[in-house]
């Protein structure tokens, strides 16, 4: 029997695949609370402010108090909350490890003892690595982690998977590379940047062309989310769940050719460079937590592209160069 969770704690709930979760949470008519440290603005929630199922801490994970204020009364926890993605984590090493690695701990150590029932923890296909030749990974698959973004993934999801799954139901989604709109937009992400960029008329370096990788779309990662928390414990609990379509899996020059089926007047726009800056090429099957959850995306990759160019071209997004459109 599946048992809706009243109040859910949705850390990072501002941010590009928060604001979207929250949303349909909201929808789902379930209580949000969430907590952000607002590093890249908290507009993504400006609508939200009179419902009265939403509530908004503006607090920091790294402290221990606001922990507590943000856990009281919660009956489940999605975590999304982090230095998002392998260059900020480079960039910030050590803000990376106080985020990602402490500051989760702390999270769930005292999830468990406020008697939360349900983790939902945003992990990353890039725990994959690089594969190499054609194979497909699946949960079963091992975790070759080649960043820092990824290590600190991985080494936390190894804790959370240790949880009594009698005292706690933790899952970790390990989510593909996301794209698409959000009420806090990105574009330093694969699919929006190569679509803005070539709508822009901007020219577009291509490297680590034929390396794979996942895509899933913002709306269809939140639904996951949503999917995991509604779950009975049996089915998701101490479980690790890939999430995106097995069909979805594209190379960078995959994605150029797709957008400029959109776009066919920029091919001359792009080129391909030989550059080994990102060695991560892994191609992913997300079939568990389709058997698991009947979690089947609705979006593709096109769609997103679509969606990207006609914003852009209504005039929607204006500013889609800014820095406040990247990192978040």
């Amino acid at each position: 029997m599946q048992t809706s969770p009243q109040t859910v704690l949705v850390t990072g709930g501002a941010g590009y695949i928060g604001s979207v979760l929250v949303r349909l949470l909201l929808r789902s008519g379930l209580r949000v609370r969430v907590i952000d440290n607002l590093s890249f603005g908290g507009e993504a929630l400006l609508g939200l402010l009179g419902d009265p199922c939403f509530e908004f801490l503006h607090g920091d994970l790294r402290r221990p108090g606001d922990i507590d204020t943000a856990l009281a009364g919660v009956d489940s926890v999605v975590h999304l909350a982090a230095i998002v993605g392998d260059p900020a984590c480079r960039q910030q090493p050590e803000l990376a490890t106080a985020v990602n690695k402490q500051a989760a701990e702390s999270l769930l150590h005292e999830a468990q003892a406020a008697g939360v029932r349900r983790f939902i923890f945003a992990s990353t296909c890039s725990n994959y690595g690089k594969m190499g030749d054609t194979a497909m990974c699946d949960e079963r698959s091992p975790l070759r982690p080649i960043s820092l973004y990824a290590e600190l993934k991985v080494g936390f999801e190894r804790i959370l998977m240790a949880v009594d799954p009698d005292k706690l139901s933790a899952v970790c989604l390990r989510f593909a590379t996301a794209y698409g709109l959000s009420a806090r937009p990105r574009f330093d992400l694969t699919v929006n940047e190569f679509t803005r960029d070539l709508y822009l008329h901007k020219r577009l370096e291509v490297f680590g062309e034929g390396f794979w990788r996942p895509y899933c779309h913002t709306t269809d990662l939140a639904q996951a989310c949503y999917l995991a928390l509604l779950a009975p414990a049996e089915a998701v609990g101490g479980q690790a769940f890939n999430v995106g379509h097995t069909a979805e899996n594209y190379r960078k020059k995959d994605l150029v050719d797709l957008i400029l089926r959109e776009l066919p007047d920029r091919a001359e726009l792009v080129s391909f460079v030989q550059r080994e800056e990102d060695p991560r090429d892994y191609r992913v099957n997300c079939d568990r937590i389709r058997d698991a959850l009947g979690f089947i995306p609705r979006k593709k990759v096109v769609d997103g592209v679509r969606e990207i160019i006609a914003a852009l071209a209504q005039g929607i997004i204006t500013n889609a160069e800014h820095p406040g459109y990247r990192n978040g």
